[in-house]
């Protein structure tokens, strides 16, 4: 009989994609394992329906189960409040779920692993005593912002405020300004999800992360040196390489197949990502002036993976979320830096300060903040820097993509990380 492990993702395209992908790698290195990814469904909205049906049609090894919807809460302006409080109240239907779809069958139980949104279900893995595990699908530093939150509320006690002094936290070797705080960090209540959540992970048995020990030096380290800490497993970069077949897409490369090898710069702000005119207006006037071809992404975006594949991208502007930084070192693609929302702006500072594998356009740049304008001269001039084939930064993200590659092979860093998980879930089963 196979051991099961079962999986709570947030309904965000994004992670569920991250935890299909990880779960086909861990079916791939180990035939004892059986998976099910408990799916929560997204509210006000049909299309994460749609596309979780796709996804589980092609992924029939498999298996989902929709957990009953529930109503979303009223008056929570902070997304990111919004997102933990509406996952907290489906714990009684994931109960409900474990109990008559798992432990009826008298299945081996592996695990319950949670994403970042998901720490209220470690309550469910302790009342039934499984063990729990975090899939972290952002980078390792930002994971030790998320745990350094109960230390700094035991000497500040409030949300973060832009005024604040410079911040020391163990996994960013330099310190880290307030200004590139996360949004959802300024706001009471998001601020209350997160300390929440950066608590409740140690409680875990381990950190599975999306990132690999090349890319993050100092952070896994410190992680993996930290006895407060339960053991984590670097398994990155886990990308979804299936390539859509879109017309849109189809277009789009056709298009690029007519450009010069990496005279292309690609613009793209991710599903939430937008402008007030003022601020395209001066993306339009830098774009002119630089006279560099580009592809510039309205929303949905197309798929960034073939894109950033193509050889006539030669840059990326990013809104700096971890999949897209990940797809891009995969291609060896730099990055400017133009974060928008979510953790973005600690990933952009990260990409720049700590690790030089960007060009800096904007750190602090936040979507509510309409009224700050990035001008049109401060995005030329990163344009052109990126587009600069012989930037040091460029050298350095081909160097690292390579080795992102080289982690996910037999006896890279990745794989041992992978093949270690399963040997410890498996202990005794």
């Amino acid at each position: 009989m196979k051991t099961e492990l079962v999986f709570v993702p947030s309904p965000g395209r994004g992670h569920i994609v991250a935890i299909i992908e990880f779960a086909k790698r861990l079916l791939e290195q180990e035939q004892r394992l059986s998976v099910t990814i408990l799916v929560i469904k997204r509210p006000y909205s049909t299309k994460i329906d749609s596309d979780t049906e796709e996804l589980a049609a092609i992924n029939t090894n498999i298996r989902f189960i929709d957990l009953p919807q529930v109503d979303p809460p009223e008056s929570i302006n902070c997304f990111e409040h919004f997102m933990s409080v509406y996952i907290d109240k489906h714990k009684s239907h994931l109960k409900d779920a474990m109990v008559n779809h798992i432990l009826s069958k008298s299945t081996p139980i592996a695990g319950l692993v949670i994403d970042g949104f998901c720490s209220p279900m470690i309550d469910i893995a302790n009342e039934l005593d499984i063990p729990s595990y975090l899939f972290f699908t952002s980078g390792a530093a930002f994971l030790g912002l998320m745990l350094y939150l109960p230390t700094r509320h035991s000497q500040i006690g409030s949300e973060f405020k832009l005024s604040d002094p410079d911040l020391i936290i163990p996994t960013y070797a330099h310190p880290i300004h307030s200004r590139i705080t996360p949004s959802f960090l300024l706001d009471k209540g998001g601020y209350t999800s997160f300390l929440n959540h950066g608590t409740r992970f140690k409680e875990t048995k381990g950190f599975i992360i999306n990132t690999f020990a090349e890319l993050e030096p100092h952070a896994i380290e410190y992680l993996k040196a930290a006895t407060e800490f339960p053991p984590i497993y670097t398994v990155g970069p886990v990308l979804n390489f299936k390539i859509e077949k879109q017309l849109k897409s189809k277009i789009i490369m056709n298009w690029l197949d007519n450009q010069p090898t990496s005279s292309v710069v690609f613009l793209c702000f991710g599903s939430l990502g937008g402008f007030e005119p003022p601020q395209l207006t001066e993306i339009a006037t830098a774009l002119e002036r630089s006279e560099i071809r580009f592809l510039w992404s309205a929303r949905p975006p197309p798929p960034k993976l073939e894109v950033l594949a193509h050889e006539a991208v030669g840059g990326f502007v990013s809104h700096c979320g971890w999949n897209s930084i990940l797809e891009s070192l995969w291609n060896g693609v730099p990055i400017a830096t133009w974060p928008v929302y979510a953790e973005q702006q600690p990933n952009a500072f990260e990409l720049v300060k700590e690790l030089e594998l960007a060009v800096e356009l904007t750190l602090d740049y936040r979507i509510e903040r309409a009224d700050k304008i990035v001008v049109a001269d401060d995005i030329e001039k990163a344009l052109r820097s990126l587009m600069d084939t012989e930037s040091p930064v460029r050298k350095r993200v081909k160097d690292i993509g390579q080795k992102g590659r080289k982690a996910l092979m037999n006896g890279g860093s990745s794989f041992i990380s992978l093949g270690r998980y399963v040997q410890d879930i498996l202990v005794d089963k």
